[in-house]
């Protein structure tokens, strides 16, 4: 229990920023995860990368030089059970086969900003594996004959051409066809939705009342809800508008987390899980590793699951912290939501910050791309362990041209990007990869030194520079 004389105080934090420099010849990758990281999921499927299991080569043309690379679909697995088929969405970037991946939204992947990110969804839904009758997609091709290799070459070369905008040719003919086709026909689509979310990714207020609500978007038709934890020792329930206990809801529900009065203060996070196919254009990055971001071609039923935090306390500020990419301004989003009856107060790049009872206040850490990011969060509460990844919102050509232009370098300040308000309701280069099951195995090498680290009572603190983490270069095994 927080006492009177710490009411006027919020807790003790330590953020901590890891940045790993974007070196030509060099791609970033995070180092171990440390052991209190506490694992968050922003929602959908985690899955790791397997082999291509249909195409043919193509050749890359760039300022550089020509390349032969493999174009072709995908499988990856899912974590507790199902499967995708996936094509790659940036041609220069080397995929790490055995990476673990996480689904994301276009506004955290290199399709962002890029006008065409519908067309490359449209190829998608029009072409192999989604179109499996591949003598009709052979005469819409203008082809005598189309095989799944040529299919999947086919439909990767058109992606490409949109996603990375770079001259990609084939010598197969039939595929080269199928690209043309799919590149001239493709129109404009909507953004999928993901698979399964939660909103607000954490909530936070007052032992004896109910927090939240959170809210849940999926394509799922049912979801289960689980207090991760020891959660009926420490007097909280998953419960409904009602105050009823729930277990399950669906599309458009809701829940709260009730906090029985006198509960100590802590902090619980809540999973919710599900089993459906994942729609058809989402995203897939790499989870603390840099590799080559996936776009989804098909989904056998998947788990998806996403998770939200819940924190509480009898007094005091009661901030509830969440973290989330922002793309379009080159860094990381860090919201505190003060849900307590004192003030929280934060220092971050020297500017003190305080965020009033009943706001909240969204910051942006600046990272460079491909930079790896941890921001260690610690208090005496059970505050959220860590949040931590990669920034990867460019393709490797895009990388490359930022670097050129002077927009490269490492960014390792945070600015404020939005003030105190109402809280809310609730190439770098690098070379291709192999094909087939003989996709390269980038070695991971690195060093890192311990961040400076400036603690002040009631103080968030970001700090750049901290580590440098290098994928080795190899080259890509080409196709036979």
């Amino acid at each position: 229990m927080i006492s009177g004389k710490r009411r006027g105080s919020a807790r003790l934090l330590t953020a901590t920023l890891v940045s790993g420099l974007a070196v030509v010849g060099t791609a970033a990758a995070a180092g171990p995860a440390v052991a209190d990281d506490a694992p968050r999921s922003a929602g959908g499927v985690s899955a790791t990368l397997g082999r291509i299991t249909a195409g043919s080569e193509a050749v890359v043309h760039d300022r550089h030089r020509t390349s032969t690379v493999p174009a072709g679909l995908s499988e990856m697995r899912v974590e507790g059970g199902g499967s995708l088929q996936t094509y790659s969405v940036d041609v220069l970037t080397h995929a790490v086969e055995g990476a673990k991946y996480k689904e994301t939204g276009w506004s955290e992947s290199s399709l962002h900003a890029n006008r065409n990110a519908g067309r490359v969804r449209w190829i998608l839904q029009h072409s192999y594996p989604q179109v499996n009758d591949l003598a009709a997609l052979a005469k819409e091709a203008g082809t005598d004959t189309l095989d799944a290799n040529s299919a999947a070459a086919g439909t990767q070369i058109a992606i490409w051409r949109y996603a990375d905008s770079v001259e990609v040719s084939t010598r197969d003919q039939a595929a080269a066809k199928l690209a043309d086709h799919l590149y001239r026909s493709a129109q404009d689509s909507e953004e999928p939705e993901a698979s399964l979310t939660l909103s607000p990714a954490a909530v936070s207020g007052k032992s004896g009342g109910r927090l939240g609500p959170v809210s849940v978007r999926t394509n799922a038709s049912r979801v289960s809800l689980e207090a991760v934890g020891d959660a009926e020792s420490k007097g909280v329930r998953i419960v409904d508008k009602d105050g009823n206990p729930v277990t399950t809801t669906g599309d458009g529900g809701e829940f709260y987390l009730d906090v029985r009065p006198g509960a100590a203060p802590g902090s619980i996070p809540v999973r919710a899980t599900a089993a459906t196919k994942v729609p058809v254009g989402r995203v897939f990055v790499g989870d603390q590793t840099k590799t080559q971001p996936q776009i989804l071609a098909g989904s056998s039923e998947s788990t998806v699951t996403a998770t939200a935090d819940a924190t509480w306390a009898e007094q005091g500020a009661i901030p509830a912290l969440s973290a989330r990419k922002n793309c379009e301004r080159g860094g990381v989003d860090i919201t505190a939501d003060n849900r307590g009856d004192a003030p929280f107060a934060f220092e971050l790049d020297g500017v003190r910050h305080t965020v009033p009872p009943g706001r909240s206040e969204t910051t942006l850490a600046k990272v460079g791309e491909d930079q790896a990011y941890r921001f260690a969060v610690t208090g005496p509460e059970g505050l959220p362990g860590a949040f931590s990844g990669i920034l990867d919102c460019a393709t490797g050509a895009g990388a490359e041209s930022a670097a050129r232009g002077g927009k490269g370098a490492a960014a390792t300040t945070a600015t404020v990007v939005s003030h105190v308000g109402p809280a809310p309701d609730r190439d770098a280069r690098r070379d291709p990869r192999g094909f087939a099951g003989r996709r390269d195995l980038a070695a991971t090498g690195g060093s890192s030194t311990t961040p400076t680290i400036a603690g002040i009572a009631i103080a968030l603190i970001v700090v750049g520079s901290g580590a440098v983490y290098l994928l080795r270069r190899e080259k890509a095994a080409s196709w036979e």
